[in-house]
């Protein structure tokens, strides 16, 4: 009987050892245990059940350093939005890409475009800065990617579409200092930079949430 009792006094000790052992603290509120959060709204939201062609606009001085540009960035946004919104219909990039590459009309129109893939909206992204190096020091890496954004609702009339011009979109990456330029991190950088901006400009389009 002693014996028995003495089992039971040990066992709160020995669970209390645990959860040191553990490093857990079971007296702390769950909310503190991790960071608050903030929503955000969708500067956008009617990209569900819609059928999309992302259209990225570069210069020729940008294109001519990088050809592939438009159809890397509009891909990467492209995908983005298609995970975030599986609604959403995404006109194929790679179709997108080769109409514009054969097409004699240089000035393509966001609607021009739109209308030759039946697409109901497009979103149009204009580079406005782009750089992978640093323009001061070019042995350093450090990517800098600044456009606007418009959406052109073609639904109601595909020759005067409703445009709704959204919040522009700055990437800087890395945030400080730089990286020295090899081809592999040229490589690496680049590709980076091109997931955060596609996370810049798909989060328009649906609500999402930030640690504060």
């Amino acid at each position: 009987m002693t014996h028995n009792c003495t089992s039971l006094k040990t066992i709160p000790i020995a669970v209390g050892l645990a959860a040191a052992l553990c490093g857990c603290n079971l007296l702390i509120p769950v909310a503190m245990l991790s960071n608050p959060k903030q929503k955000f709204a969708a500067e956008y939201d009617k990209l569900a059940d819609s059928r999309t062609l992302i259209m990225v606009w570069a210069d020729p001085a940008t294109l001519f350093d990088y050809p592939h540009v438009r159809f890397e960035l509009a891909t990467h946004v492209g995908d983005k939005i298609a995970a975030e919104l599986p609604n959403a219909e995404i006109v194929d990039p790679v179709r997108v890409a080769d109409y514009r590459e054969r097409s004699l009309d240089a000035s393509l129109s966001p609607q021009v475009v739109g209308r030759e893939f039946d697409a109901n909206t497009v979103v149009y992204v204009e580079l406005l800065r782009f750089q992978i190096r640093n323009p001061d020091a070019p042995d350093i890496l450090r990517a800098r990617l600044e456009a606007s954004v418009a959406v052109y609702d073609l639904r109601a009339d595909p020759d005067e579409p409703k445009i709704f011009h959204l919040e522009p979109v700055e990437v800087v990456f890395p945030e400080h200092g730089g990286i020295l330029f090899t081809t592999t991190n040229s490589t690496q950088v680049r590709h980076t930079a091109y997931v955060l901006f596609a996370e810049q400009v798909a989060r328009k389009f649906y609500e999402y949430e930030e640690e504060i």
